[in-house]
């Protein structure tokens, strides 16, 4: 039996609770946060101790580990005093708002042989996860380019007074939505060399970012684009797909199932789940994933936190979502923002533009009055 206490009682934490508590391998053993009502309201129904000071908790309660689900500013403290006591730790994503925070944390939990995780639950999607599997069989060859998109209706009109909507709470697009799918190609293509061209943009909000554009350089050539956002009324709720080109054919993901295109010398093997021929095939979900006891929002959930105990109870250090792996996201989203304060654009300029053929589109018309404009300005 594995004794967790739970840091926060927003959407995650109370998600975490509920998961976590129904698990038969699990004493919730503690649950900390500053809402005197929601502690109270749990601690009527489900008797668990409660807590209003995370340094109380962790000194009262007999806790082998600690689910961390607070406004990502408070992620590094937290996790720090967690780790000066010992404890194996969940943490929601991002890990942290500091690369530097993050790789000292992750040494520090290292050092102490402690099982780390951060909460990028899409990894335990069936379809991101076969996706996965396939890029490492070589089944498209060498990936040459992706494109990994986001897109939800969070804020479709001006707003704030949450801690999303806080720059220093670390709220945001890029933090709350874009880290899903970049964290998807960390995974699926390593630490970036750089980013280029990232553009944090305004919608609705006063001072964070609605919308995230920006393009990802990796080695050997590789690319990967960048476009969320969730100031889009046009979807329910958030969607995230991704889409890869390789030398040998092409994947098109997203949480429900994933499309595969081989070309005729893939070198694809038939393994795993299904047999995959040339041209198009489609593997969903359903096919893909493993049952969950506990379904609450998506299985993906239950199957994470499912990950961290069995990894605690065998005392596995190296896992999924690793406070190692989570902080190379942490540094690709700390390049972004680095890039996007750069606000470097490449103006077009006549003069460095080729002379037009004899019959091309004549320097006066449509063409020409806006370079000239841009060039103005």
């Amino acid at each position: 039996m594995i004794k967790i206490g739970i840091a926060g009682l927003g959407k995650m934490g109370l998600s975490h609770q509920a998961i976590l508590g129904a698990h038969p391998q699990v004493e919730v053993a503690g649950i900390c946060d500053t809402n005197s009502y929601l502690l109270g309201v749990l601690h009527k129904y489900t008797g668990v101790p409660v807590f209003n000071r995370l340094e109380t908790m962790l000194d009262e309660a007999d806790l082998d580990a600690l689910v961390v689900a607070t406004p990502s500013r408070l992620h590094a403290p937290m996790v720090r005093l967690a780790i000066d006591h010992g404890l194996h730790i969940f943490c929601e994503k991002p890990f942290c708002l500091s690369t530097a925070d993050g790789t000292a944390l992750a040494n520090a939990a290292a050092d102490k042989n402690l099982v780390t995780q951060v909460g990028y639950h899409n990894r335990f999607v069936g379809a991101f996860a076969e996706t996965k599997r396939l890029i490492d069989n070589g089944a498209i060859g060498d990936v040459t380019h992706a494109l990994a998109e986001a897109y939800g209706p969070v804020v479709l009109r001006p707003s704030g007074g949450t801690w999303r909507s806080q720059r220093s709470e670390g709220g945001g697009c890029l933090y709350d939505y874009a880290a899903h799918p970049i964290n998807l190609i960390n995974w699926y293509l390593g630490t970036p060399l750089g980013a280029g061209g990232t553009v944090l943009n305004r919608v609705f909000s006063r001072e964070i970012d609605d919308e995230v554009a920006s393009t990802l350089y990796f080695d050997h050539g590789r690319t990967a684009q960048i476009s969320v956002s969730w100031s889009d009324e046009s979807v329910r709720k958030m969607s995230t797909q991704l889409t890869l080109w390789g030398t040998e054919g092409r994947i098109s993901v997203d949480r429900q199932e994933c499309r595969v295109y081989l070309r005729d010398g893939s070198p694809m093997r038939s393994s795993g789940p299904g047999n995959y021929q040339p041209g198009w095939n489609v593997k969903y979900t359903t096919e893909l994933t493993e049952p969950v006891d506990f379904y609450l929002r998506g299985e993906e959930y239950s199957a994470e936190l499912s990950h961290f105990i069995t990894r605690c109870e065998k005392g596995e250090v190296d896992g999924e979502n690793s406070f190692e792996s989570s902080v190379i996201t942490d540094r690709t989203i700390e390049t972004m923002i680095i890039d996007a304060q750069r606000a470097s654009m490449t103006r077009y300029d006549e003069s460095t533009v080729a002379t037009p053929a004899r019959g091309s589109s004549p320097r006066g018309g449509r063409v020409g009055r806006l370079a000239r404009r841009l060039v103005r300005r």
